[in-house]
């Protein structure tokens, strides 16, 4: 049985993935639940107070997503989702 993970979103998160992306938070959370899931640190947007990482991973439904997100008091916040450009799909494929 998966872990459960637990999310803390920012209002302006939702909207902004929801409006410009299409993406809903159910489908972003739904991503961390891939058992092929790619994660790496975002070293351009990490600093030394926050760690960032990027993760490719394919939704529940069936998209294949890039997200950015952070770790805060052990949840998860996911920063920006959005679809995978083909590049990006390509490294999730390998």
């Amino acid at each position: 049985m998966a872990k459960k993970i637990t999310f803390d979103w920012d209002q302006w998160n939702i909207q902004k993935n929801e409006i410009k992306h299409g993406i809903s938070t159910l489908e972003s959370e739904s991503v961390f639940y891939d058992s092929k899931l790619k994660i790496f640190e975002d070293l351009k947007q990490s600093t030394n107070k926050e760690k960032r990482w990027i993760c490719y991973g394919k939704s529940a439904y069936y998209n294949v997503l890039m997200m950015a997100f952070t770790i805060r008091q052990n949840k998860g916040r996911v920063i920006s989702a959005r679809r995978a450009s083909p590049k990006e799909r390509k490294v999730y494929e390998k």
